[in-house]
């Protein structure tokens, strides 16, 4: 790759080539996985570019279309399956300056890719008391078009769903790789060429995302002396149609009393828990609701005093994935699968694989709102000890019913899609007919034979239709 010629080219630019700041910037947190850590410990790209504006986004790619370079868009590069890692090395372009709130109106928000999601918030919050329907739960530092290219739900997916349902993302502006790169305007169903597609088929420069009405969300943590006493009570929770909840989190014990370090002193040994964000209105409402399910209110921010406040992170920061990296600090030997329960049978589904794997696999759900239905997604720790392991717990979640989206890998079809998006592929030949935008994730565009049509459960809905 002639990098010393699209220095040239890119003059003027914003370009980093230190090699420990170009390597740190080349990934995210695909350390969470053991499997991943091991594959690309080494992957590195050749220099960063950081453009300020579309313009220059198309001036990049523009230029690497030219001379065959390849371009992986990166966030803040905090996916965790390898989805920002440049694989075929090349240029990382950092959309992180790209990070305008440029208009905001009742029910919606337009903001450039790098914009950090917590800072949305706070702008739409100050403005008209609002703010976006879902979040990671790195929300203090992910960035809205990383969470769009590479996630698929979150805080919040208890009233909304995934970011793939209908509504969840507006309008995204989109430049192509070509050798004159065209900016598009995506809304409606065109939008599922882009979403969650780890920036393999264009790079985001815009985005609109619907707004919901802020609150001051009160953080509680329910105690149950068993998990799926904490399981049926999350499940009830999120059937209350009264109650506006953002986050239902059901996590066994003995996670809470060995990994939440700042909230331990909350919980009884063998306590399983649930993790609560309710609104405040409802918080009197959900205690009583709590009484009469059973629950010991372990914690309660509306009521705890400062100092039993002081120094706690926010429930959204003990759920999602940030169960597994507090696990991590503690255990580096703890990893995690992604599973789904299928509705109407998650709950059997839930009591059988917990009993399965004592002492190996612990169970984290989270409730989430799945085409109308309350079910959960499994977010389930594992003690590592083998690949050959993992992939056997792994077949027996799917024996049983629960497939999993495999954070072990780092292309689509093998995490959420399961099978061949034909959507996304065809729009990759239109949009990046070289295949440069962040090559080895689509097996599609590298294998046309390869098949995934299995007629299992799909993380994302059209794409069992598409087979």
């Amino acid at each position: 790759m002639d990098i010393a010629g699209l220095r040239t080219d890119l003059e003027g630019l914003k370009i980093e080539d230190n090699p420990k700041i170009v390597q740190q910037k080349s990934r995210d947190f695909y350390w969470y996985s053991p499997v991943l850590k091991r594959q690309l410990e080494q992957v590195t790209a050749d220099i960063v570019v950081s453009p300020r504006d579309e313009a220059e986004v198309i001036r990049v790619l523009a230029a690497c279309h030219r001379r065959g370079i390849p371009v992986t868009p990166r966030g803040t590069g905090t996916g965790n399956y390898g989805q920002a890692m440049p694989l075929s090395g090349g240029v990382i372009l950092s959309l992180a300056e790209m990070n305008t709130v440029s208009a905001i109106s009742p029910g919606r928000v337009v903001v450039g890719p790098g914009a950090i999601i917590a800072d949305i918030d706070r702008a739409t919050r100050a403005h008209s008391g609002q703010e976006l329907r879902l979040h990671p739960s790195t929300y203090a530092t992910a960035s809205i078009g990383g969470f769009i290219a590479g996630g698929s739900g979150g805080v919040g997916s208890i009233n909304f769903g995934g970011l793939r349902d209908f509504g969840n993302v507006l309008r995204l502006r989109v430049v192509t790789m070509e050798a004159e790169p065209r900016a598009l305007e995506l809304t409606g169903e065109d939008l599922h060429k882009v979403t969650h597609a780890y920036g393999t088929n264009g790079i985001i420069t815009e985005v609109e995302m619907p707004l919901t009405a802020a609150y001051d969300w009160v953080d509680v943590i329910v105690g149950f002396d068993s998990f799926m006493g904490a399981a049926r009570f999350g499940n009830a929770l999120g059937c209350q149609d009264g109650l506006l909840t953002k986050l239902i989190t059901p996590i066994a014990a003995p996670v809470p009393q060995l990994y939440f370090k700042r909230h331990q002193k909350f919980f009884r040994e063998g306590q399983s828990v649930c993790l609560v964000m309710v609104a405040p209105h409802s918080l009197d409402a959900f205690l009583a609701f709590t009484r009469r399910a059973g629950g010991e209110v372990v914690y309660n921010a509306a009521s705890a005093s400062e100092e039993e406040k002081k120094g706690l992170p926010p429930n959204y920061e003990l759920a999602w994935n940030h169960t597994t990296l507090r696990a991590l600090r503690v255990d580096p030997s703890i990893t995690y699968l992604q599973s789904l329960y299928p509705f109407p049978d998650h709950l059997a589904l839930i009591e059988k694989i917990d009993g399965l794997f004592p002492g190996e696999v612990f169970s984290h759900l989270e409730f989430v709102r799945f085409d109308g239905n309350i079910t959960c997604f499994g977010l389930n720790l594992v003690r590592f000890t083998t690949e050959e392991r993992l992939d056997e717990i792994i077949r027996t979640f799917e024996a049983n019913g629960c497939p999993i989206f495999n954070p072990h890998r780092y292309t689509l079809e093998e995490g959420g899609m399961k099978q061949t998006d034909e959507v996304q592929l065809a729009f990759k030949r239109e949009a990046d007919p070289q295949g440069l935008l962040n090559p080895g994730k689509m097996i599609a565009w590298e294998n046309p034979d390869y098949d995934y049509r299995s007629g299992k459960t799909f993380l994302f809905k059209g794409l069992e239709r598409a087979s």
